[in-house]
C-alpha cells in the first residue's frame, strides 16, 4: 500500500506542481497571474484521477479484488496527502527562490485586472486594502503553508471519496453463475 500511495501521490504532485509552473511562464507574458483559476482546478482533477487508479490498483493486485470503502478511502488521502505535500514544498521552495515575489506579483495582477474592467474608485480603494492585508497574511509561514494545502487538497479527498465508493467490492463475483443459482 505504501509503494502505491507514495508512487501516485509523487506523480500527482509534480503534475499539479508542473502544470502550475508552464501556466505560471505562459500567464506572465501577458500579465494575468489572476486569469486561469478554472485551468488550475482541471489540471488537479485530471491529475488526482491516479487515485482512481491507485486504489484500482491496490484493490487488483494486494487484495484480489476485493477492498472496502474505507480501506479505499485510506489509500486515496494516502496519495492525497503525498501529493498536497509534495505541492506545499515545491510551492515553498519556489518563494523562496523568487525573493517571495508571488504575492506582489499576484495583487499587483488582480488591481490591474479590476482598473482594466473600469472599477470605481471606492471599488479600487476597497481592493488596495484587502491586497494589503491579503499580503500581510501571506507573509506568515503557518497561514500560507495551510493555504497552499487547502488549494490542493479537497480536490484529492472529494476525488478519493468518489473513488473508493465506486471501486468498493466486497467480494470477488464470478463472470457466470453457479450451479446452486436458478436462473429464470
Amino acid at each position: 500500500m505504501k509503494k502505491i500511495i507514495l508512487i501516485n501521490g509523487l506523480i500527482v504532485g509534480v503534475v499539479i506542481i508542473g502544470a502550475y509552473f508552464v501556466g505560471t511562464a505562459s500567464d506572465s507574458n501577458t500579465g494575468h497571474l489572476a486569469g486561469q483559476v478554472w485551468l488550475g482546478y482541471l489540471v488537479m482533477i485530471v491529475a488526482f484521477s491516479l487515485i482512481f487508479f491507485g486504489i484500482k490498483q491496490y484493490r487488483d493486485r494486494e487484495l484480489g479484488g476485493v477492498i472496502r470503502y474505507g480501506t479505499g478511502v485510506t489509500v486515496g488521502l494516502g496519495i492525497t496527502l503525498v501529493a498536497s505535500i509534495v505541492y506545499v514544498g515545491v510551492w515553498e521552495v519556489n518563494l523562496a527562490a523568487t525573493d517571495y515575489a508571488f504575492i506582489n506579483d499576484y495583487t499587483e495582477s488582480l488591481i490591474e485586472k479590476s482598473r482594466s474592467e473600469g472599477a470605481s474608485i471606492e471599488e479600487m480603494a476597497q481592493l488596495l486594502t484587502a491586497t494589503e492585508a491579503m499580503k500581510v497574511q501571506y507573509g506568515k509561514t503557518p497561514y500560507r503553508l495551510i493555504m497552499t494545502f487547502l488549494e490542493i487538497f479537497p480536490v484529492g479527498l472529494l476525488i478519493t471519496l468518489l473513488s473508493a465508493a465506486v471501486l468498493r467490492k466486497s467480494s470477488v463475483l464470478s463472470s457466470s453463475p453457479g450451479p446452486d443459482v436458478a436462473s429464470d
